[in-house]
């Protein structure tokens, strides 16, 4: 178990945009923290009313959009428009190529929400999107899956060999994390003890495979947990 802590993050402050960078990205730059197995950016975005990401491009790359609060709106040259609010999860696969925007869909609201971003398992694919919602009662005290390689038991599909699992908790909760290869907790928010130790809003910890996770909440809490190959 290795903990990458809150604190020691890359921070970029744009002033209609506060982001924390799990691993590297535009200018922070750390060697050490490059990503994990397919997994290669986590942001966590606080977005100000009425502003937002106009349109740019990506192109092979899993990105997965998960709002903690607020609401996102999301357009793409693949003429897809939505709205999304806490509970929903999305996945653009960019593949050959993609236009898209994201905005802060309130003028009064500030948006937080976590951008993933996961390295395809192949490039050069036709650039594709869903989006569903995950209820509260799905995720509370359990964890849900909510995307996955063959978007089995109705959660999102992904082009790449890894699952995602979501879970809500109240103080007091205990769950043990799935079987799984590679792991990496983020806890979204609250307060766990995973394993003998206290993790707080924003960090999180990698295992290696088998490696058994036990999550006891402190407060209410969100975590999510990612199996990868």
């Amino acid at each position: 178990m290795k903990i990458r802590r809150s604190n020691e993050r890359g921070y970029a402050d744009h002033g209609w945009l506060r982001s924390y960078h799990t691993f590297s990205f535009a200018n922070y730059m750390d060697p050490n923290h490059m990503g994990f197995r397919a997994l290669r950016v986590i942001n966590e975005d606080r977005v100000a009313p009425g502003h937002g990401f106009g349109a740019h491009p990506h192109r092979d790359m899993e990105i997965i959009s998960y709002v903690l609060d607020g609401e996102m709106e999301h357009k793409d040259n693949m003429g897809n428009g939505e709205v999304m609010r806490p509970g929903d999860v999305q996945r653009m696969s960019a593949g050959t190529g993609v236009l898209h925007s994201e905005f802060n869909h309130s003028q009064e609201n500030g948006l937080h929400f976590l951008q993933i971003w996961i390295e395809t398992a192949q490039r050069g694919i036709q650039p594709s999107y869903e989006q569903k919602h995950f209820p509260t009662a799905e995720r509370q005290g359990q964890w849900r899956l909510v995307l996955s390689p063959d978007g089995r038991d109705g959660s999102v599909s992904v082009n790449q060999d890894v699952n995602l699992y979501a879970s809500l908790l109240g103080a007091g909760d205990q769950v043990t994390a799935p079987p799984s290869r590679y792991a990496w907790l983020h806890v979204v928010k609250g307060a766990v003890e995973v394993n003998g130790e206290a993790l707080a809003t924003g960090d999180a910890a990698a295992f290696t495979p088998d490696e058994h996770v036990e999550l006891t909440s402190h407060d209410a809490s969100e975590v999510l947990l990612f199996d990868l190959a």
